[in-house]
């Protein structure tokens, strides 16, 4: 049993009606927010720690003295505008909102449940005002904010935080010009520099060199400062207040974990970073919660307030998972082996080296590695070059950021009739906690209309081997491989000797009642569990694995259906544009003798919020869920 702490809502209020000055009520304010923003994560077992820790004493200044309140509580259209464009701080922001009542407190127990807050912003939840996507959006949404608030006579300020990995990304750079062509000086970026991005920093990823000279060279106003310093952080805001007719940008430099001294990189230092996303083991919770409690009850006697008072929360310990399948380790290993076999292979990242299972290959053989950084189109650009070259690029990233930020440039690519292996991890539903900006759900209709690009999933560990052999020395031209990145408890294996064909696929059971066509660990357990609770109730299911998502052996396709009249596809996708598309097509261009009903079934909304048991029966994609409806669908006429 570990106890987690919290600051109950009392508590804010006690400082927010002190008479302390400015500076050290916000600081005072942050660390009780530190405290609750660890919380949260550790509540909810994931969450990014690190840039919410760097960035909460900036966010803190602007709500408590840049930014009208109350005009902000009562959502006035004319109220000051402030937004986080990187989105991985949004534990902080969520504890800061439920400090000031702007949401409800009780919130800050449902972080990434599918009643209470998203892993990521989303305008769903109160004072939201945008949200979060692939990086680089916030100063465009930025401007149009300003525009919009210019044509109803309005000139409130508008705060947009940005990360300093995200200047990697090219949409930053091209929002800048205008905003100083058209005088925006209702806006004020703030770039967390804490120097960190998702695998290692940013000076050996994509090196900034002068960011305050290049922001100044495009006509805006620059300043730097200790962005966790209230004294310096007051003082540059009482300067940049007096600029009203350029965009503003404040380079705050920053410590990732600041607060808590084992998370600061320069007293702790090591390969990688390690406290990036996700909650930390529990001895090192205790230690993060007394250090953050003794600063605060030091800056409280300070100003003679009362010490700090936290409430206890009880957590018990997880039970163990029976085995997984770990297709991201598989394609690490995979990857690894195929070194020998292939010594044109050349492997690209986009600063998600940790996620991808691209780690061990950069450590064997870091020569053919390239570490592209937050910059998807021109990782996937350099490919394309690589590949008319004569070597094998093998491109990474989160499936959801790969397969439509790059996708002209995947279009160029397949028109040059070259080789390219992309991959894309964190795809489908799960893991439902980060949200729908991270839930890959459009990736199958996205790239279907990419020229001669073979798109294939596996469900296990050893087909994830069996698919990048394939794709690596069967393929003639590009493939796209997508990967669960979650750990599958699957409930099924193949049979020995089990072999990829192209445009076939594998049966998992046998039956005689109705023919289900599914692919990948998720939909294809939730199905097999599905299928075994109805062959309690007499109806058999034939279930097949089809790995291909975008190409059929029609032949082969012909021979499985026909002792079926009840015929139903399950994609881990929204359901246009999935794999059932493609399978009930194909069955339509068929000579059957005989009639045949079909039900796709599949994701049909924006994907939900929330754990991954919550989030598969919102979406009726759980087991439950789908032997409800497979039944009613085969005693329907």
């Amino acid at each position: 049993m570990t106890n987690l702490f919290y600051v109950p809502k009392q508590q804010f209020e006690s400082v927010l009606e002190s008479s302390c000055n400015a500076e050290i009520k916000t600081e005072i304010f942050s660390n009780l927010c530190r405290i609750n923003c660890l919380y949260m994560i550790q509540k909810a077992g994931s969450g990014h720690i690190g840039t919410s820790f760097s960035s909460i004493d900036l966010f803190s200044w602007i709500m408590l003295n840049e930014i009208n309140i109350e005009k902000l509580k009562s959502n006035d259209t004319c109220r000051d505008i402030f937004f986080s464009s990187k989105g991985h701080d949004a534990p902080a922001i969520y504890s800061m909102l439920t400090a000031l009542n702007l949401i409800e407190f009780d919130n800050i127990h449902k972080l990434r449940r599918i009643d209470g807050l998203p892993g990521h912003p989303d305008v769903g939840t109160p004072h939201i005002e945008t949200n979060t996507g692939s990086l680089g959006m916030g100063i465009s949404k930025a401007k149009g904010f300003v525009f919009n608030n210019r044509i109803s006579g309005s000139n409130q300020k508008v705060f947009v935080i940005t990360g300093d990995g995200e200047l990697q990304e090219g949409q930053i750079w091209e929002s800048l010009q205008s905003a100083s062509t058209d005088k925006m000086g209702e806006i004020t970026v703030i770039i967390d520099h804490n120097k960190i991005q998702s695998d290692t920093w940013v000076s050996e990823t994509s090196y900034l060199g002068d960011i305050k000279a290049k922001f100044e060279s495009f006509g805006w106003s620059a300043w730097r400062c200790n962005g966790n310093n209230f004294l310096e952080i007051s003082n540059i805001f009482q300067e940049m207040n007096h600029v009203t007719d350029k965009p503003k940008v404040l380079i705050a430099d920053t410590v990732k974990g600041s607060g808590v001294s084992f998370m600061d990189y320069s007293v702790n230092q090591t390969n990688t970073y390690d406290f990036h996303s996700g909650a930390i083991e529990s001895p090192k919770y205790d230690l993060a919660f007394n250090e953050i409690k003794s600063n605060l009850n030091k800056l409280l006697e300070s100003v003679n307030l009362p010490t700090l008072i936290t409430k206890i929360v009880p957590t018990s310990k997880k039970i163990a998972v029976t085995k997984t399948e770990n297709l991201i380790s598989a394609y690490s290993s995979s990857l690894i082996s195929q070194i020998n076999n292939n010594p044109k292979i050349v492997v690209l990242d986009a600063d998600l080296v940790k996620d991808t299972g691209t780690m061990e290959f950069k450590k064997i053989n870091p020569k053919m590695f390239i570490e592209c950084g937050i910059a998807e189109q021109d990782m996937v650009s350099q490919a394309g070059a690589i590949a008319l070259s004569g070597s094998i690029p093998i491109v990474h990233s989160f499936a959801c950021f790969l397969s439509t930020r790059p996708n002209e440039q995947i279009y160029n690519n397949a028109t040059e009739k070259t080789k390219i292996i992309y991959v894309g991890s964190l795809a489908g539903l799960l893991p439902a906690g980060p949200g729908h900006s991270h839930q890959s759900v459009r990736d199958i209709s996205t790239l279907s209309s990419i020229p001669d690009l073979l798109m294939l999933q596996p469900a296990t560990e050893h087909e994830v081997e069996l698919a990048l052999n394939y794709c690596l020395n069967n393929n003639e031209f590009s493939s796209y491989i997508r990967l669960v990145s979650i750990p599958t408890p699957v409930p099924f294996a193949h049979m020995n000797g089990y072999k990829l064909e192209k445009g076939k696929g594998t049966t998992i059971l046998e039956g005689k009642d109705c023919l289900i066509f599914s692919y990948g660990p998720t939909m294809l357990t939730e199905a097999y569990k599905a299928a075994k609770t109805l062959k309690d109730k007499g109806i058999g299911i034939k279930l097949i694995n089809l790995p291909w998502l975008n190409n059929l052996d029609l032949n082969w396709l012909k021979s499985q259906i026909n002792e079926f009249n009840k015929i139903i596809t399950i994609d881990d996708h929204y359901i246009i544009g999935g794999q059932g598309d493609m399978i009930l097509s194909a069955i339509s261009s068929l000579d059957n003798n005989h009639l045949v009903q079909c039900l796709k079934i599949g994701v049909e909304s924006v994907p939900k919020c929330g754990t991954n048991d919550e989030v598969l029966a919102a979406h009726g994609l759980d087991d439950s869920s789908l032997h409800k409806r497979i039944e009613s669908f085969i005693n329907s006429k």
